[in-house]
């Protein structure tokens, strides 16, 4: 060896040698160093990989904790919601059978005073036919009396003297105060 150039020259000479050289097939040296890039990325990044992987997976189950977090709180909301909605609906149904409860009961009262008040005005209009009645009654009774008495005095005048007829005026007097005083 001459120099140490010329050993790399005899290189291609040698039978084991003959691997060594630069390949021009692009898609053998692609896997070559695609296999050997992730070997290297396996090798070295599996820390780092795993590390990224378990944040993730805490993000993730931190997530889903607050989800359930909130979906039992959102629960617990629309129960409390509805209870409530339950208690209005059951205090919106008393208010409804209690204002058809007065209602009836106002319109059985009112018409239980208009029946009272048409029987008073019944009475009243009884009262006042009978007491017009009985007034017409003793009208025609004065009259009837008046007539008569008119009727016996004239009849009494032509028949009897000054001294009978003074005497039948005093009495017929005294009876027609005595009616009087009874019919008043």
């Amino acid at each position: 060896m001459k120099n140490g150039t010329d050993s790399f020259v005899f290189l291609g000479h040698w039978p084991s040698a003959e691997s060594f050289g630069v390949n021009t097939d692009i898609l053998a040296t692609n896997l070559i160093n695609l296999s050997v890039v992730i070997g290297v990325l396996i090798f070295f990044g599996k820390g780092v990989l795993s590390d990224l992987l378990d944040n993730r997976k805490q993000r993730i189950l931190t997530t889903i904790r607050n989800s359930e977090e909130l979906r039992g709180r959102a629960i617990e909301q629309l129960e409390k919601a509805r209870a409530r909605l339950r208690k209005i609906e059951i205090e919106a149904d008393q208010f409804r059978v209690n204002g058809y409860s007065e209602i009836e009961r106002e319109k059985m009262n009112l018409i239980n005073s208009t029946y009272k008040t048409l029987e008073q005005l019944e009475n009243y209009k009884n009262e006042t036919i009978h007491f017009e009645q009985q007034r017409a009654i003793n009208q025609v009774r004065q009259r009837v009396f008046q007539q008569a008495l008119q009727g016996a005095l004239g009849t009494l005048n032509s028949c009897l003297n000054n001294e009978l007829h003074l005497r039948t005026v005093n009495i017929n007097i005294g009876m027609f105060g005595a009616l009087n005083e009874i019919t008043d």
